[in-house]
């Protein structure tokens, strides 16, 4: 009987390693994103070529600047959503599978890559979606015209409430930081 349990609780642990589907299949969609948001970076650069071009006019240069800053946004996105799947990726492997021993050491691997709990993996990932988010909520505000005094105080509401959503996860990170220390 013995027997029986070692060798299941072998099995058991050795399931662990069906997570590197999810990290590869993370990293395969952050390459993907990544390529993405770099062609969109290029098809960008190419169209700011013409924004002084024959032919610009005020109007049709205005028109560029607000596509060319929702394009950003998009791009930046990209890139977010990239980083969120590395970290994701890189969250699981140390989780289930082993440390990552090439980042043993450096101070940029300490403060992104380490993950000692699925708590940590979580905090870190909420960071980039509240960026996300922050970001998001960019792109929606520029194009929105306020025409009337109570869209302007709305669209103040969102920026306020975001910056409150910034200070609290910074006070939160703040207070995690200090409680460590005693």
């Amino acid at each position: 009987m013995k027997q029986l349990v070692d060798g299941i609780e072998r099995v058991l642990l050795g399931s662990r390693f069906l997570v590197l589907v999810g990290v590869l299949a993370s990293l395969a969609a952050a390459v993907a994103v990544l390529y993405m948001a770099a062609v969109d970076t290029v098809v960008l650069v190419s169209h700011a070529l013409h924004y002084a071009g024959p032919g610009a006019t005020p109007e049709a240069q205005a028109a560029m600047r607000l596509s060319a800053l929702t394009h950003v946004v998009e791009i930046v996105d990209g890139f977010l959503l990239a980083a969120f799947l590395i970290i994701f990726g890189l969250g699981l492997y140390e989780l289930f599978i082993s440390k990552i021993e090439a980042a043993e050491g450096s101070a940029f691997a300490e403060s992104i890559l380490f993950v000692r709990s699925l708590d940590d993996l979580k905090n870190k990932l909420a960071k980039v979606v509240l960026i996300m988010l922050v970001v998001k909520f960019f792109e929606a505000s520029a194009a929105i015209k306020a025409g009337t005094a109570l869209e302007l105080v709305w669209v103040a509401g969102g920026v306020t409430l975001i910056a409150l959503a910034l200070y609290l996860a910074h006070a939160a990170e703040g207070k995690k930081a200090g409680g460590g220390e005693h």
